[in-house]
């Protein structure tokens, strides 16, 4: 998250991997063992291996392990490229349940040698369909330490791209029975652009308890939710994220302009703005909850300062925790270090700073007290990640409790002894309601839900699927037109904070798409809508009719023929289709054992049409299933030259 815009004049290529100021500026700092520098150093200079994870939540999950194992990672044993021999690629070993795998391949090596196309191809289907993500490993870390639970409120503060938010959704779905969780995730950037990175990086795992929103961290606002009985309470977080703007001057492996932009005024500049977004995240964090404040910078004073200064602003209503992930090495964090200005001099108090030069160095950058204030406060606690150490970026992480309200936070500290002394339930009024000032961007369409007005529609789709118990209510379309071709389905808690601040918070986007308008001009159909294949895990649960059992070797022919006839079908197929009328339905694959050679649900969208039935899936969602099976590339390659079918 690299915010200058020095400009380097030539090819990275012609890039030189060193910078004496670096240099002298972290072996003076000593914020990790001066013995180990050498190592440090050699270790910034090589590429960063490729490391991509397997997104957790989907029960698909441990079925494309197996699968990647024996069609992909037999192949690239001991491949050698030029006169290098390629180690296989190895999983993280604090990355739970081998969901995250690292090899020596760099991602040009990945994308342009020959013996490796079928395993990029692999890669490009399944990072499109969601189900496997290329992330730096140490970018992994901040979400696995946030402990995120299903019934959990997070709020990411900074989250454009949307690697770790993707992972909060998936902790989110952890639990594989209920495809609607109670918690949310509030996925936050300031620049509007990026926010549509967010838009694409989570639509791709169909959470209906998600929302994006295009606001200034570090002022973000009072989000309001109505309780049972109507009233509008401020939203209080459980778990909070605050991965901010730094210097990065941990990702010189990746970014190698880096070595050219890196001067120590970057921390200076920003440590401000890192300071304000870590205070606006813990006054919003619930007491009792969490919050990971990250940085991919090394430099104490975009790191332990930010978080001195702030459990000092907060007066002992914060503290550090202990935190660690089995397998993981790191080096904890210092109390102590020194300020650098621009001139290259060193102060080690804020008193020792020329009148002059007081402005921008300011206090809280400095240490905040004595060795006995500096023990007290525990920042040895916080997590410094050396690439010299497990092959990774660098990387800084803490976690931090919230004990109780924050000392301005006085309204919610009455309510809170008053819960307690007389065992009423909490209330915090919420306070006067402002209006969101224009901000620059694309004016996004409606958030439209269904009505009373909408009847006619619902009772045709819930009729036609036989919805039980589906909460209609909660889908909404981005049209205000009566003729409306898309619909999405939200959690009851979205639903909620999208109607109750529809005036001062600037919603992006939300909702997984459930139906969409058939384009099927048949005057015949008894419902106008069709169900879409990233709503099937929302939708499924509730659907009473239209689903079909199929078996393993249906699946495959529905995969590898867009329109196969009812004779191609099995015998067992058409039976169970006789009794379907024309239109959409789901198809759904129980394995018998968890030895079944695939060995997990499938759900596929199709459509039975009056000769045949096809499949309503992207290409990218086609090839997972086909990973899914283990179906050989050659086969695969032919299918796609006959050409899958694009769902729009």
């Amino acid at each position: 998250k690299f915010r200058f815009t020095i400009v380097f004049q030539g090819s990275y290529k012609d890039i030189k991997k060193e910078n004496e100021k670096y240099e002298h500026y972290y072996k003076e700092q000593k914020c990790f063992d001066v013995s180990q520098f050498d190592q440090f150093l050699e270790a910034m200079k090589r590429p960063l291996p490729a490391v991509f994870r397997i997104t957790g939540y989907k029960k698909h999950a441990k079925q494309l392990l197996k699968n990647m194992k024996r069609n992909h990672f037999e192949d690239l044993t001991e491949m050698v490229i030029g006169e290098e021999t390629i180690k296989p690629p190895v999983p993280l070993p604090w990355y739970p349940d081998e969901l995250a795998w690292q090899t020596d391949l760099n991602r040009g090596q990945i994308r342009k040698v020959p013996q490796l196309q079928n395993f990029h191809s692999f890669l490009i289907a399944e990072s499109e369909s969601g189900h496997i993500t290329r992330q730096e490993a140490v970018s992994m870390i901040p979400p696995l330490l946030l402990d995120v639970r299903s019934h959990h409120k997070v709020l990411d503060m900074c989250a454009a791209p949307g690697s770790k938010t993707a992972q909060i959704v998936e902790l989110l779905h952890r639990d594989e029975n209920n495809a609607i969780p109670d918690g949310i995730c509030v996925a936050n950037d300031k620049d509007n652009k990026r926010c549509y990175m967010l838009v694409h990086q989570i639509g791709r795992l169909h959470s209906p308890s998600t929302i994006i929103v295009n606001h200034d961290a570090s002022n973000f606002p009072e989000i309001l939710v109505k309780n049972d009985v109507g009233e509008e309470i401020p939203l209080r977080y459980d778990r909070v994220l605050c991965d901010v703007p730094c210097s990065g001057d941990g990702t010189m492996r990746k970014n190698t302009d880096v070595w050219v932009k890196w001067n120590q005024a970057n921390a200076i500049y920003l440590h401000r703005t890192q300071y304000r977004i870590l205070l606006r995240g813990l006054e919003l964090l619930g007491s009792g909850g969490q919050l990971v404040y990250s940085t991919c910078s090394l430099n104490p004073i975009e790191d332990e300062a930010v978080v001195a200064a702030a459990i000092q602003h907060c007066g002992g209503a914060v503290e550090v925790i202990d935190a660690d992930l089995p397998g993981l090495k790191w080096s904890p964090g210092v109390s102590k270090w020194r300020v650098m200005d621009r001139d290259m001099n060193w102060y080690e108090t804020h008193d020792e700073v020329p009148e002059n030069k007081k402005k921008n160095l300011s206090y809280s950058m400095f240490p905040p007290g004595g060795q006995d204030v500096m023990e007290k406060m525990h920042l040895e606690r916080c997590m410094r990640l050396l690439p010299h150490q497990q092959d990774t970026g660098g990387f800084f992480v803490a976690v931090l409790r919230k004990t109780k309200p924050l000392p301005w936070q006085k309204d919610e500290a009455k309510m809170e002894t008053k819960s307690e002394t007389n065992g009423s339930e909490t209330k915090i009024q919420a306070p006067p309601r402002k209006k969101r000032k224009w901000e620059p961007g694309f004016k996004e369409d409606p958030f439209v839900f269904l009505s009373s007005k909408d009847e006619a529609t619902s009772s045709q789709i819930t009729s036609f699927f036989g919805l039980k118990d589906f909460p209609m209510d909660q889908v909404l379309t981005r049209t205000t037109s009566e003729k409306k071709k898309q619909l999405y389905f939200v959690s009851k808690l979205v639903k909620n904070i999208v109607e109750t601040n529809i005036d001062h918070v600037k919603v992006i986007n939300t909702g997984v798409r459930v139906f969409s308008r058939s384009a099927n001009t048949q005057n015949d159909l008894e419902c106008e809508f069709r169900l879409v294949q990233d709503g099937s895990e929302c939708i499924e649960p509730f659907m009473a009719t239209r689903v079909v059992p199929i078996q393993i070797e249906d699946v495959k022919r529905f995969l590898l023929e867009e329109q196969p006839k009812y004779e191609d079908l099995s015998e067992q197929l058409r039976e169970k289709l006789k009794d379907v009328a024309p239109g959409s339905m789901i198809y759904k694959y129980q394995p018998e054992n968890d030895d079944a050679d695939v060995a997990c649900e499938l759900l596929l969208c199709g459509w039975r049409g009056t000769f045949s039935s096809r499949l309503y899936m992207n290409n990218h969602e086609r090839m997972h299933f086909l990973n899914m099976l283990g179906v050989p590339e050659g086969e695969k390659k032919e299918e796609k030259e006959n050409g899958g079918e694009e769902e729009k």
